[in-house]
């Protein structure tokens, strides 16, 4: 098993708050990606589901700004790491596409490397 912090490519987890929808529509094309539902993490708080999606090397997607903000601060402050979060304005069932759009675009410009400890906003993928 590749160890999480020599992943390649991108791999992403939905908290959530996503539709648990998007994971296997990312998968059918080519990426790597797990969701709240699928690890059966409901119920976790932002900590411990930005912790798991760590543990495998997964970015966190998320549409919780202000919580996930806070959190990432935290852990720079405390010089801990993380796989990298990801914010996105919510986007409802109905705009599965641009939201699949969106996050198909993120993870084909951004190596799994360089999203290690950032927080990047997801409409900065239009």
């Amino acid at each position: 098993m590749t160890e999480p912090r020599e992943r390649l490519f991108l791999a992403l987890y939905t908290d959530e708050d996503v539709t648990d929808r998007l994971a296997p529509l990312l998968r059918e094309r080519g990426f790597d990606a797990a969701s709240a539902a699928e690890w059966g993490t409901f119920e976790l708080s932002d900590e411990e589901q930005l912790t798991r999606a760590t543990e495998r090397g997964f970015a966190l997607l998320t549409f919780n700004r202000d919580h996930f903000v806070a959190l990432a601060r935290r852990w720079a402050e405390e010089g801990r790491e993380h796989a990298g979060i990801v914010i996105s304005n919510q986007l409802g069932r109905r705009q599965l596409g641009e939201l699949l759009r969106r996050v198909s675009r993120l993870i084909d410009s951004v190596p799994a490397e360089e999203m290690w400890n950032t927080v990047r906003q997801l409409q900065s993928y239009r």
